[in-house]
């Protein structure tokens, strides 16, 4: 990526406000923009290798996490701040909130300040999408979601938008969550079944997500839910002792992983040997090994999220501002006329 340094006034930073995030998004629409994700990603993968890469810095508590995700290319370096608080939703707060900026390497210098609450939840269905289409049988329909919650329906429109799925089957231990999710889907087109049961839930689907937010080891899917060519999409798994699938579906299974040193922290892998075998899916996007070799293959996608998909997201946005339409110029860089004198310019400030 390469972004030209910061024209003067050097002071001003283009940020990226939750108002103006909502009219990009609206702009394009959902599924558009989730889209327009998904390829700036799988660009990113493509060249995996030039990339810094690192478990992402977290801070946990009782209560939850806060993370801080950095990485850069060389030429330009992103990190995103982000938190996972599952109790949040009852109190009348996200469970998930976040921003994020670009820089330039070069001179170090901020080229993007962004809300990163709603680009997270896009780029969280991105990821899915990019690694089903390369994981999922091709001829895939049925999408069940089990937890439906903040990312429920943008997983449903990015699978639509980019895999063709005409059917949803949604299950969430809170049926008024299900019920939000019917009315919020009800014009896109999808046939939409709510179910009552898990079990139900998954009934004939080609591909499961699960995306619940309890902090805990638990068992969302137990091993006869799942069935020959089924793709899951397993993203609730995010931090340490919080799974949603039965071991014995990881021993079934073929594993996909974003950066292995951080999903077997984070993942559902959490409950393997450290050396039990699994797959990179950046591998898999640039042909170095095969991904679905069979219609009867289980295939795994445990996704925790990482750095270098935010980098992507930021990036897209990033791009999408054109002439500083939909931002403010912040001023958030200390510029004196003479570089030395940052205690004159504090100095002579007319204030």
């Amino acid at each position: 990526m390469n972004i030209a340094p910061v024209p003067s006034p050097l002071a001003f930073v283009p940020f990226v406000s939750v108002s103006n995030m909502m009219k990009i998004i609206n702009g394009m629409g959902v599924a558009n923009a989730i889209a327009g994700i998904a390829d700036y990603i799988e660009a990113d993968f493509r060249r995996w290798e030039s990339f810094d890469k690192t478990p992402r810095i977290a801070a946990h508590s009782h209560e939850g996490v806060i993370e801080l995700m950095p990485t850069s290319d060389g030429e330009t370096y992103g990190f995103k701040y982000v938190n996972g608080h599952p109790a949040n939703m009852a109190r009348g707060f996200q469970t998930v909130t976040a921003f994020g900026v670009l820089s330039n390497v070069a001179n170090g210098y901020p080229v993007l300040i962004t809300e990163m609450t709603l680009l997270t939840a896009l780029r969280t269905a991105a990821t899915s999408v990019v690694a089903a289409r390369h994981l999922a049988s091709e001829n895939a329909k049925t999408l069940a979601i089990i937890g439906n919650g903040a990312q429920c329906e943008f997983q449903a429109l990015a699978f639509q938008k980019v895999l063709g799925i005409e059917k949803i089957q949604l299950y969430d231990i809170d049926q008024s969550a299900t019920a939000k999710a019917v009315r919020n889907l009800a014009s896109s087109g999808l046939t939409i079944t709510s179910c009552t049961d898990p079990h139900n839930a998954v009934y004939g689907a080609d591909i499961i997500t699960t995306c619940t937010a309890d902090k805990q080891y638990a068992t969302i899917l137990t091993d006869n839910m799942v069935g020959a060519g089924v793709h899951i999409n397993a993203i609730g798994g995010d931090c340490p002792g919080k799974t949603e699938l039965h071991r014995d579906i990881l021993l079934r299974s073929d594993i996909f992983v974003e950066f292995p040193p951080q999903t077997r922290i984070e993942g559902e892998i959490q409950q393997l040997p450290d050396d039990y075998p699994v797959n990179e899916l950046w591998r898999v996007i640039t042909g170095e090994i095969k991904g679905r070799t069979s219609k009867s293959q289980i295939t795994l996608f445990d996704s925790v999220g990482f750095a270098i998909e935010d980098f992507s997201a930021l990036r897209y946005i990033h791009d999408q501002l054109g002439e500083k339409s939909h931002c403010e110029q912040l001023d958030m860089i200390a510029d004196p006329d003479d570089p030395r004198d940052l205690f004159g310019m504090l100095e002579r400030a007319d204030i």
